[in-house]
């Protein structure tokens, strides 16, 4: 986790290695969870990357996945699984920032204007992720002899772009004064589930924050999951076309999935004075 965390953030535990150990496949989750959690807590970082160094970390990424993938495909374990145990145990990585530490890296901004900069930054970062992630998929296109890497790529993709929208999350919660109470695990386990289901944590209710996921919840991450990726099936194509709509889809998920959340956060409002 970066050192941006001056934070509320969720931090890993070992219950969520004990829980990462329970799971079917957590053998293969515990393998490859540290480097990809490294890699993709790196590429969730808020502020300017170096395309050249973002294409370097999704490079590594994708490597690291593909071992990962191959591994639970030997096992039986399904894919869509898979990516679920994954993402769960890079979850509580996600480097997540305290109110303070928010307006103080968005030039003391508060309030609205605090939140409007968070979601402009965010679907800024996944156009990124998804022009970067599309341009190498239409060289593979170019190339079909490549072209079985391309899964491995637009997984890693997808675990990026679902790391920083989890992380948009968890810091519109920050804004609006909306704590969400548990450990870092619990925590990062609501922020993930509130983002399979696109929508803020209501937290009154008090099944949206547990740290024990039920079928339901793993089947709606799961599902979010391959959806995503399915997304990102559609920047197989040739020349740029797939940089073109990489960008562009992502980018609009984004916004769209920022303005349902903080329409759900006003709700529980609970601005400091002035921040409105």
């Amino acid at each position: 986790m970066s050192s941006e965390n001056s934070q509320t953030g969720a931090a890993p535990d070992d219950s969520t290695a004990a829980e990462s150990a329970g799971r079917p496949g957590g053998d293969l989750v515990r393998e490859t969870d540290q480097e990809v959690a490294e890699l993709v807590g790196r590429l969730a970082e808020s502020g300017e990357m170096d395309g050249a160094e973002r294409r370097r970390l999704l490079g590594r990424l994708t490597k690291a996945l593909a071992t990962g993938s191959k591994k639970a495909k030997a096992s039986g374990t399904g894919r869509g699984r898979w990516l679920a145990d994954v993402f769960m145990a890079v979850a509580p990585r996600i480097p997540i920032r305290d109110l303070e530490t928010l307006s103080a890296h968005h030039h003391g901004l508060i309030g609205e204007a605090l939140a409007d900069d968070l979601a402009r930054t965010a679907a800024k970062a996944t156009m990124a992720v998804g022009a970067i992630g599309g341009a190498l998929a239409a060289a593979e296109f170019a190339a079909p002899p490549l072209l079985l890497s391309a899964p491995a790529q637009l997984v890693a993709e997808t675990l990026v772009v679902a790391a920083i929208e989890v992380k948009l999350i968890a810091e519109l919660h920050e804004v609006y004064g909306v704590q969400v109470p548990g450990t870092g695990a619990q925590r990062a386990v609501a922020f993930a589930m509130a983002w399979s289901k696109q929508r803020g944590v209501d937290p009154v209710t008090p099944a949206s924050v547990t740290i024990a996921l039920g079928t339901a919840a793993k089947t709606a991450l799961r599902n979010r999951l391959m959806r995503t990726l399915g997304r990102h099936l559609t920047t197989l194509g040739p020349f740029l076309t797939g940089a073109v709509a990489g960008g562009a889809l992502n980018r609009a998920a984004t916004r769209k999935l920022a303005e349902t959340v903080r329409v759900d956060l006003r709700r529980h409002r609970a601005l400091p004075p002035g921040a409105s």
